[in-house]
């Protein structure tokens, strides 16, 4: 039965609108040209392929219902043709491993952005999800301390989540943007996390950005891997102030002001100095208070 007055193509218009879509999107065009190699990839400039892409996003936000942007890997295509046994030259098997990263992929909600602005959200997706992916992974298979028997990754973990608290106590009023860096893996893994001071402690750890930070600082504390914290504090009528440390033996070591100001102020790919922001205050790092698991180097 339907709805008196309703007719059979209203009913299916109705319908459309409740089918959600997946678009799996080539980012980059080193992406691009590997799928060229597909004699039904039928595109052969990266820049048409994206303004058709972007013609298809709007056309289905005027149909009213959910499209979702999904990062498509080549690499990761060919092994799960490979995997499943499915053939990769064929306009159906792209369309499967579409859906498949639907549930398992990076992906974003397309809201009618142009692509200049979802290309760079997409992307930094897919990296903090890699990011968190590896930091998880260190931490659930760190194994257990051979001198105190204790989970490494658990305490690893713990610790980090005390640091991030003690961070936001001493930081203060005003908004802060955390960066955590830490070098694993011959890779970055890098973290950011964003509040306004007036979180309490024990809510830090119940967002995405502060489960993602607590855990990249975890794992260069379980990996004794290089790393740092940097942190930017913004508040009404003051200069912006930027604070560092350096983590060394699983403890945040305060940075010096000139060691600061000269992380900031040196561009990070070819060493050469960078003029200093105007309006900023590049000052030492602050002392933490003292954490209950230390010494962490003599316990793990």
């Amino acid at each position: 039965m339907t709805r008196t007055g309703t007719t059979t193509a209203g009913l299916r218009r109705a319908l459309r609108r409740e089918i959600p879509s997946t678009v799996g999107l080539l980012a980059d065009e080193r992406d691009f040209a590997a799928m060229r190699r597909y004699r039904t990839f039928a595109f052969d400039d990266h820049l048409t392929y994206l303004r058709e892409v972007e013609s298809l996003l709007r056309t289905l936000a005027t149909r009213g219902g959910h499209t979702t942007v999904a990062l498509f890997d080549p690499e990761e295509y060919a092994a799960w043709c490979a995997e499943t046994g499915t053939d990769p030259d064929l306009p159906a098997s792209r369309s499967r491993f579409t859906a498949h990263l639907a549930a398992t992929g990076a992906h974003v909600t397309y809201t009618g952005q142009p692509l200049t602005a979802l290309l760079p959200e997409l992307v930094d997706t897919a990296v903090r999800q890699a990011t968190w992916e590896y930091a998880t992974t260190v931490l659930a298979t760190a194994g257990d301390c051979a001198s105190c028997g204790e989970d490494i990754g658990e305490a690893a973990h713990e610790r980090a989540a005390r640091m991030l608290v003690r961070l936001l106590e001493a930081a203060g009023a005003g908004v802060h943007h955390l960066v955590c860096s830490v070098s694993a893996a011959d890779d970055q893994l890098l973290a950011v996390l964003r509040g306004d001071g007036t979180v309490p402690p024990e809510d830090t750890a119940a967002t995405a950005p502060a489960a993602e930070f607590t855990a990249v600082l975890a794992t260069g504390i379980a990996l004794a891997a290089p790393g740092g914290v940097v942190l930017r504090t913004t508040a009404p009528g003051a200069p912006d102030r930027l604070h560092g440390w350096r983590l060394t033996d699983g403890t945040l070591t305060p940075l010096t002001e000139a060691e600061v100001f000269s992380a900031y102020c040196t561009d990070a790919r070819t060493g050469e100095p960078l003029s200093p922001e105007p309006g900023v205050e590049y000052r030492a790092g602050f002392p933490l208070a003292p954490d209950p698991g230390d010494d962490w180097t003599a316990h793990h």
